[in-house]
Protein backbone atom coordinates (compact mmCIF):
# COMPACT_ATOMS: atom_id res chain seq x y z
CA UNK A 1 0.00 0.00 0.00
CA UNK A 2 2.67 2.34 1.18
CA UNK A 3 4.53 1.50 -2.09
CA UNK A 4 1.59 2.38 -3.75
CA UNK A 5 1.28 5.86 -2.57
CA UNK A 6 4.65 6.39 -3.31
CA UNK A 7 4.06 5.86 -6.77
CA UNK A 8 1.20 7.58 -7.49
CA UNK A 9 2.60 10.49 -6.65
CA UNK A 10 5.99 9.55 -8.59
CA UNK A 11 3.68 9.51 -11.13
CA UNK A 12 1.97 12.90 -10.17
CA UNK A 13 5.63 15.06 -10.56
CA UNK A 14 6.04 13.42 -13.24
CA UNK A 15 2.92 14.42 -15.02
CA UNK A 16 3.28 18.24 -13.98
CA UNK A 17 6.77 18.45 -15.71
CA UNK A 18 4.76 19.36 -18.70
CA UNK A 19 4.41 22.66 -17.37
CA UNK A 20 8.47 23.17 -17.83
CA UNK A 21 8.50 23.30 -21.61
CA UNK A 22 4.74 25.58 -21.72
CA UNK A 23 6.01 27.95 -19.16
CA UNK A 24 9.77 28.25 -21.62
CA UNK A 25 7.16 28.79 -24.54
CA UNK A 26 5.00 31.48 -22.77
CA UNK A 27 8.16 33.34 -21.61
CA UNK A 28 9.73 33.19 -25.06
CA UNK A 29 6.48 34.07 -26.81
CA UNK A 30 5.79 36.96 -24.25
CA UNK A 31 2.93 36.01 -23.11
CA UNK A 32 0.38 37.16 -20.08
CA UNK A 33 3.08 37.07 -17.40
CA UNK A 34 0.69 36.43 -14.68
CA UNK A 35 0.10 33.45 -16.39
CA UNK A 36 3.97 32.84 -16.83
CA UNK A 37 4.01 33.13 -13.31
CA UNK A 38 1.55 30.54 -12.52
CA UNK A 39 3.03 27.82 -15.24
CA UNK A 40 6.67 28.41 -14.27
CA UNK A 41 5.40 28.04 -10.43
CA UNK A 42 3.60 24.80 -11.34
CA UNK A 43 6.81 23.41 -13.29
CA UNK A 44 9.07 24.25 -10.21
CA UNK A 45 6.97 21.90 -7.68
CA UNK A 46 7.81 18.62 -9.28
CA UNK A 47 11.51 19.88 -10.17
CA UNK A 48 11.94 20.41 -6.03
CA UNK A 49 10.56 16.92 -5.66
CA UNK A 50 12.57 15.08 -7.76
CA UNK A 51 15.71 17.25 -6.73
CA UNK A 52 15.06 15.74 -3.29
CA UNK A 53 14.42 12.48 -4.40
CA UNK A 54 17.49 12.53 -6.33
CA UNK A 55 19.44 13.52 -3.15
CA UNK A 56 18.22 11.25 -0.78
CA UNK A 57 18.92 8.27 -3.08
CA UNK A 58 22.37 9.38 -3.70
CA UNK A 59 22.77 9.79 0.73
CA UNK A 60 21.62 6.35 0.51
CA UNK A 61 24.66 5.46 -2.02
CA UNK A 62 27.21 7.48 -0.09
CA UNK A 63 26.75 6.12 3.17
CA UNK A 64 26.10 8.47 6.70
CA UNK A 65 28.71 11.15 6.01
CA UNK A 66 29.00 11.79 2.68
CA UNK A 67 25.04 11.74 2.33
CA UNK A 68 24.32 13.96 5.02
CA UNK A 69 26.75 16.53 4.00
CA UNK A 70 25.09 16.04 0.12
CA UNK A 71 21.40 16.32 1.87
CA UNK A 72 22.88 19.57 3.74
CA UNK A 73 24.33 21.33 0.20
CA UNK A 74 21.31 19.85 -1.58
CA UNK A 75 17.85 19.90 0.81
CA UNK A 76 17.27 23.38 0.10
CA UNK A 77 18.42 23.84 -3.05
CA UNK A 78 15.42 25.41 -4.72
CA UNK A 79 14.86 28.13 -2.45
CA UNK A 80 18.59 29.28 -2.93
CA UNK A 81 18.56 29.02 -6.63
CA UNK A 82 15.52 30.75 -6.79
CA UNK A 83 16.47 33.88 -4.10
CA UNK A 84 19.83 34.14 -5.94
CA UNK A 85 17.78 35.14 -9.65
CA UNK A 86 16.11 37.79 -6.94
CA UNK A 87 18.95 38.88 -5.70
CA UNK A 88 20.11 39.81 -9.36
CA UNK A 89 16.64 41.20 -9.92
CA UNK A 90 17.43 43.82 -6.92
CA UNK A 91 14.35 41.78 -5.04
CA UNK A 92 15.75 41.57 -1.76
CA UNK A 93 12.08 41.66 -0.36
CA UNK A 94 11.38 39.01 -1.68
CA UNK A 95 14.31 37.16 -0.62
CA UNK A 96 14.41 38.07 2.72
CA UNK A 97 10.16 37.34 2.53
CA UNK A 98 10.82 34.16 1.50
CA UNK A 99 13.60 32.79 4.28
CA UNK A 100 10.48 34.03 6.80
CA UNK A 101 7.87 32.39 4.70
CA UNK A 102 10.10 29.55 4.49
CA UNK A 103 10.41 29.01 8.58
CA UNK A 104 6.67 29.88 9.18
CA UNK A 105 5.72 27.37 6.81
CA UNK A 106 7.18 24.56 7.79
CA UNK A 107 6.56 25.54 11.60
CA UNK A 108 3.25 25.66 11.50
CA UNK A 109 1.38 25.53 8.26
CA UNK A 110 3.51 21.96 7.15
CA UNK A 111 3.82 20.99 10.70
CA UNK A 112 -0.24 21.61 11.31
CA UNK A 113 -0.89 19.44 8.22
CA UNK A 114 1.39 16.56 9.23
CA UNK A 115 -0.20 17.11 12.76
CA UNK A 116 -3.72 17.10 11.43
CA UNK A 117 -3.51 14.40 8.52
CA UNK A 118 -1.65 12.12 10.51
CA UNK A 119 -4.01 12.54 13.22
CA UNK A 120 -7.00 11.90 11.68
CA UNK A 121 -8.02 8.37 12.02
CA UNK A 122 -5.37 8.24 15.55
CA UNK A 123 -6.67 9.29 19.06
CA UNK A 124 -2.69 10.65 19.27
CA UNK A 125 0.56 10.03 18.04
CA UNK A 126 3.86 10.11 19.98
CA UNK A 127 7.03 11.12 19.19
CA UNK A 128 10.52 11.95 20.72
CA UNK A 129 10.10 14.91 22.56
CA UNK A 130 13.67 15.31 23.35
CA UNK A 131 14.88 14.83 20.06
CA UNK A 132 12.27 17.51 18.62
CA UNK A 133 13.63 19.25 21.75
CA UNK A 134 16.93 19.83 20.17
CA UNK A 135 15.76 20.44 17.04
CA UNK A 136 13.45 23.18 17.98
CA UNK A 137 16.18 24.77 20.15
CA UNK A 138 18.74 25.21 17.22
CA UNK A 139 15.61 26.40 15.09
CA UNK A 140 15.20 29.20 18.07
CA UNK A 141 19.07 30.79 18.24
CA UNK A 142 19.32 30.38 14.19
CA UNK A 143 15.66 32.59 14.15
CA UNK A 144 17.09 34.90 17.01
CA UNK A 145 20.16 35.28 14.84
CA UNK A 146 18.41 36.26 11.85
CA UNK A 147 15.75 38.92 13.71
CA UNK A 148 18.88 40.67 15.55
CA UNK A 149 19.34 43.24 12.78
CA UNK A 150 16.00 43.55 12.10
CA UNK A 151 15.85 44.92 16.31
CA UNK A 152 18.70 46.62 15.58
CA UNK A 153 17.23 48.59 13.04
CA UNK A 154 13.54 48.89 14.09
CA UNK A 155 14.31 49.54 17.86
CA UNK A 156 17.40 50.52 18.55
CA UNK A 157 17.95 52.55 15.51
CA UNK A 158 21.59 51.24 14.51
CA UNK A 159 22.99 51.98 11.46
CA UNK A 160 25.84 50.16 9.25
CA UNK A 161 23.39 46.95 9.13
CA UNK A 162 24.97 45.26 6.27
CA UNK A 163 28.27 45.09 8.12
CA UNK A 164 26.19 44.29 11.49
CA UNK A 165 23.74 41.79 8.89
CA UNK A 166 27.77 40.00 7.67
CA UNK A 167 28.74 39.44 10.80
CA UNK A 168 25.51 37.93 12.07
CA UNK A 169 25.38 35.51 8.80
CA UNK A 170 29.02 34.74 9.32
CA UNK A 171 28.47 33.32 12.90
CA UNK A 172 25.30 31.60 11.40
CA UNK A 173 27.08 29.71 8.93
CA UNK A 174 29.96 28.51 11.58
CA UNK A 175 27.07 27.37 13.70
CA UNK A 176 26.08 25.63 11.02
CA UNK A 177 29.46 23.78 10.03
CA UNK A 178 29.10 22.44 13.80
CA UNK A 179 26.04 21.83 13.61
CA UNK A 180 27.20 19.43 10.61
CA UNK A 181 30.74 18.25 12.83
CA UNK A 182 28.00 16.93 15.05
CA UNK A 183 25.98 14.97 12.89
CA UNK A 184 28.26 13.37 10.74
CA UNK A 185 31.00 13.00 12.61
CA UNK A 186 30.94 13.21 16.47
CA UNK A 187 27.62 11.81 16.64
CA UNK A 188 26.71 10.31 13.73
CA UNK A 189 24.74 7.16 15.34
CA UNK A 190 22.02 9.28 16.51
CA UNK A 191 21.38 10.27 12.64
CA UNK A 192 20.99 6.62 10.82
CA UNK A 193 18.51 6.28 8.81
CA UNK A 194 15.02 5.34 11.08
CA UNK A 195 12.96 3.57 8.69
CA UNK A 196 12.22 -0.07 7.83
CA UNK A 197 15.11 -1.89 5.55
CA UNK A 198 12.93 -0.95 2.44
CA UNK A 199 13.29 2.66 2.82
CA UNK A 200 16.76 2.68 3.75
CA UNK A 201 18.23 0.92 0.94
CA UNK A 202 18.53 2.87 -2.42
CA UNK A 203 16.33 2.55 -5.47
CA UNK A 204 17.70 4.46 -8.05
CA UNK A 205 21.78 3.73 -8.79
CA UNK A 206 24.10 6.59 -8.01
CA UNK A 207 24.72 7.52 -12.22
CA UNK A 208 21.13 7.62 -12.41
CA UNK A 209 20.25 9.41 -9.35
CA UNK A 210 23.54 12.48 -9.78
CA UNK A 211 21.80 12.70 -13.56
CA UNK A 212 18.36 13.43 -11.73
CA UNK A 213 19.93 15.72 -9.61
CA UNK A 214 21.98 17.46 -12.31
CA UNK A 215 19.14 17.82 -14.49
CA UNK A 216 16.68 18.83 -12.07
CA UNK A 217 18.65 21.81 -10.88
CA UNK A 218 19.33 22.79 -14.19
CA UNK A 219 15.70 23.76 -15.20
CA UNK A 220 15.01 24.47 -11.56
CA UNK A 221 17.85 27.61 -12.47
CA UNK A 222 15.93 28.34 -15.79
CA UNK A 223 12.22 28.45 -14.26
CA UNK A 224 13.66 30.23 -11.73
CA UNK A 225 14.77 32.94 -13.74
CA UNK A 226 11.52 33.05 -15.54
CA UNK A 227 9.47 32.91 -12.10
CA UNK A 228 11.23 36.00 -10.58
CA UNK A 229 11.43 37.93 -14.21
CA UNK A 230 7.20 37.66 -13.80
CA UNK A 231 7.39 39.13 -10.08
CA UNK A 232 7.36 42.90 -10.61
CA UNK A 233 4.17 42.74 -12.69
CA UNK A 234 1.95 40.05 -11.09
CA UNK A 235 2.49 42.27 -7.83
CA UNK A 236 1.72 45.60 -9.58
CA UNK A 237 -1.42 43.57 -11.31
CA UNK A 238 -2.67 42.08 -8.77
CA UNK A 239 -1.98 44.54 -5.96
CA UNK A 240 -0.05 41.91 -4.37
CA UNK A 241 3.20 43.36 -1.89
CA UNK A 242 6.23 41.60 -2.68
CA UNK A 243 6.08 40.98 0.86
CA UNK A 244 3.48 38.65 0.75
CA UNK A 245 4.70 36.88 -2.50
CA UNK A 246 7.69 36.34 -0.98
CA UNK A 247 6.25 34.98 2.87
CA UNK A 248 3.58 32.99 1.12
CA UNK A 249 3.85 32.03 -2.63
CA UNK A 250 7.38 31.61 -3.24
CA UNK A 251 7.88 29.88 -0.04
CA UNK A 252 5.29 27.57 -0.53
CA UNK A 253 6.42 26.73 -4.21
CA UNK A 254 9.80 26.11 -2.78
CA UNK A 255 9.25 23.59 -0.15
CA UNK A 256 6.37 22.10 -1.81
CA UNK A 257 7.62 18.87 -2.70
CA UNK A 258 9.09 18.27 1.04
CA UNK A 259 6.12 19.71 2.26
CA UNK A 260 4.02 16.53 0.75
CA UNK A 261 6.72 14.10 2.18
CA UNK A 262 6.53 15.50 5.69
CA UNK A 263 3.28 14.99 5.76
CA UNK A 264 2.91 11.69 4.08
CA UNK A 265 5.20 10.24 7.08
CA UNK A 266 2.62 11.57 9.34
CA UNK A 267 0.02 10.22 7.74
CA UNK A 268 2.25 6.42 7.79
CA UNK A 269 2.64 7.11 11.39
CA UNK A 270 6.32 8.25 11.08
CA UNK A 271 6.03 11.42 13.35
CA UNK A 272 9.56 11.61 14.26
CA UNK A 273 10.85 11.48 10.68
CA UNK A 274 7.79 13.94 10.19
CA UNK A 275 8.56 16.30 12.40
CA UNK A 276 12.22 16.25 11.40
CA UNK A 277 11.96 17.20 7.90
CA UNK A 278 10.09 20.16 8.93
CA UNK A 279 12.17 21.25 11.74
CA UNK A 280 15.72 20.58 9.93
CA UNK A 281 14.33 21.87 6.95
CA UNK A 282 13.40 25.76 9.14
CA UNK A 283 16.88 25.60 10.20
CA UNK A 284 18.75 24.81 7.65
CA UNK A 285 17.25 28.14 5.90
CA UNK A 286 17.90 29.90 8.43
CA UNK A 287 21.58 28.65 8.99
CA UNK A 288 22.71 28.08 5.94
CA UNK A 289 20.29 29.92 3.23
CA UNK A 290 19.82 32.94 4.67
CA UNK A 291 23.62 33.76 5.29
CA UNK A 292 24.95 32.57 2.38
CA UNK A 293 22.70 35.23 0.62
CA UNK A 294 23.75 37.67 2.01
CA UNK A 295 27.61 36.78 1.44
CA UNK A 296 26.23 36.32 -2.55
CA UNK A 297 24.53 39.57 -1.97
CA UNK A 298 27.90 40.72 -1.25
CA UNK A 299 30.09 39.18 -4.18
CA UNK A 300 27.43 40.23 -6.50
CA UNK A 301 28.03 43.75 -5.46
CA UNK A 302 24.53 44.69 -4.35
CA UNK A 303 24.87 44.03 -0.70
CA UNK A 304 21.41 42.64 1.21
CA UNK A 305 20.57 43.18 4.89
CA UNK A 306 19.03 40.87 7.20
CA UNK A 307 17.05 43.56 8.28
CA UNK A 308 13.11 42.31 8.07
CA UNK A 309 9.36 44.01 8.35
CA UNK A 310 8.23 44.28 11.52
CA UNK A 311 5.72 41.70 11.59
CA UNK A 312 7.98 39.16 9.81
CA UNK A 313 9.93 39.33 13.13
CA UNK A 314 6.45 39.42 15.12
CA UNK A 315 5.26 35.66 12.85
CA UNK A 316 8.92 34.24 13.41
CA UNK A 317 8.89 34.06 16.84
CA UNK A 318 5.19 34.09 17.70
CA UNK A 319 5.15 30.38 15.01
CA UNK A 320 8.23 29.60 16.97
CA UNK A 321 7.08 29.90 20.25
CA UNK A 322 3.62 28.23 19.66
CA UNK A 323 4.71 25.23 17.73
CA UNK A 324 7.34 24.42 20.69
CA UNK A 325 4.14 24.79 23.31
CA UNK A 326 2.27 21.83 21.09
CA UNK A 327 5.40 19.85 20.74
CA UNK A 328 6.87 19.79 23.83
CA UNK A 329 4.89 16.83 25.64
CA UNK A 330 5.85 14.28 22.87
CA UNK A 331 2.63 13.96 21.83
CA UNK A 332 -0.07 15.10 18.84
CA UNK A 333 -3.39 15.06 17.37
CA UNK A 334 -5.71 16.72 14.83
CA UNK A 335 -6.57 19.21 17.05
CA UNK A 336 -3.42 20.88 17.07
CA UNK A 337 -2.74 20.20 13.81
CA UNK A 338 -5.41 22.35 12.88
CA UNK A 339 -4.49 25.22 15.44
CA UNK A 340 -0.95 25.96 13.82
CA UNK A 341 -2.45 25.96 10.50
CA UNK A 342 -5.20 28.46 12.20
CA UNK A 343 -2.16 30.58 13.27
CA UNK A 344 -0.59 30.04 10.11
CA UNK A 345 -3.64 31.40 7.76
CA UNK A 346 -3.81 34.40 10.53
CA UNK A 347 -0.80 35.57 9.56
CA UNK A 348 -0.90 35.13 5.71
CA UNK A 349 -4.00 37.20 6.23
CA UNK A 350 -1.92 39.86 7.83
CA UNK A 351 0.56 39.50 5.20
CA UNK A 352 -1.93 40.60 2.55
CA UNK A 353 -2.80 43.57 3.81
CA UNK A 354 0.13 44.69 5.09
Amino acid sequence: MQTKKLLSLDNFLIAMLIFIPISIALDLLHANPIIIFIVAALAIIPLAGFMGKATEELAKHLGAGLGGMLNATFGNATELIIAFFAIQAGLFEVVKASITGAIIGNTLLITGCAMFFGGLKRKKQTFNAQAQGVGSTMLAIAAVGLILPALAAHVLNLGALESLSLGISAVLLITYLCSLLFSLRTHKHLYTCEGDEEECKPHWSKKYAALILLLATVAVAVESEILVGSIEHVSHTLGLTELFIGVIVVAIIGNAAEHSSAILMAIKNKMDLSLNIATGSSTQIALLIAPVLVFVSYLMGTPMNLVFHEFEVVAIVAAIVISNMIGSDGESNWMEGLQLIALYVMMAVVFFFI
